[in-house]
Order: C-alpha cells, then sequence, then structure tokens
C-alpha cells in the first residue's frame, strides 16, 4: 500500500515562498499519479495541481497557475510543490494524493491514497 507523507509547511508572511514536499514510500511514480490538495478551515478540499505517473505532464488548478509550481524527483521518490506570492488565502491544510494510472483528475474521490497534511498559514 501506497504511504505518503508531507513536509514543509509553516508559518510565512504574504509575498512569501514555500515549498512542501510528499515522501512517497511503496510505491514508484511509474504506477501511480500524484496531486496536491488543500482544504481551508471550514471548506471543501481542493485540487492544486498534480503529475501524471509518466512526469512528463504537470496540470494546475486555474487560479493557481503561475504562482505554483510542482516537480518529482524519481530518484527520492518524493513530490515538490512551490508556491511563491503567497497570499492569506492560500492558508490551508494541504495534503498529497495518489491513484493508480496517469490521469490526474480533480476530483478527490478519485484519489486512493492520502497523506496526513501539513499545515501552510500565510500572514497578511
Amino acid at each position: 500500500q501506497v504511504q505518503l507523507e508531507e513536509s514543509g509547511g509553516g508559518l510565512v508572511q504574504a509575498g512569501g515562498s514555500l515549498r512542501l514536499s510528499c515522501a512517497v514510500s511503496r510505491g514508484t511514480f511509474i504506477t501511480y499519479a500524484v496531486a496536491w490538495f488543500r482544504q481551508p478551515g471550514g471548506k471543501e478540499r481542493e485540487f492544486v495541481g498534480g503529475i501524471g505517473w509518466s512526469g512528463q505532464s504537470t496540470y494546475y488548478a486555474d487560479p493557481l497557475k503561475g504562482r505554483f509550481t510542482i516537480s518529482q524527483d524519481n530518484a527520492k521518490n518524493t513530490m515538490y510543490l512551490e508556491m511563491n506570492s503567497l497570499k492569506p488565502e492560500d492558508t490551508a491544510v494541504y495534503y498529497c494524493a495518489a491513484r493508480r494510472g496517469g490521469a490526474v483528475p480533480a476530483e478527490k474521490s478519485k484519489y486512493d491514497y492520502w497523506g496526513q497534511g501539513t499545515q501552510v498559514t500565510v500572514s497578511s
């Protein structure tokens, strides 16, 4: 069973940057697509973006394009989320998720495995 562990969350001022990591164990990027979701307090979990299992295609939620960048290191079995120009509305618990197959759907129900999440707080 795939296990996911996020790290890198914390408190940052508006306009700052943060990089989150998602370590994938008992699975590889060859057979799993991985994605980032986030859940602001009291709101639904929403799609941030992801990488298809080949690592050749990345996908982003439209509002986040240009500020967020997703990458992966196959040798380390780790996915990253680089967040720049952070805003207070980016405050959320950030989760990584994985699913078999190459597609990266935005629906959280399509993912089979989830990490425990890491809190990101952006102060104004």
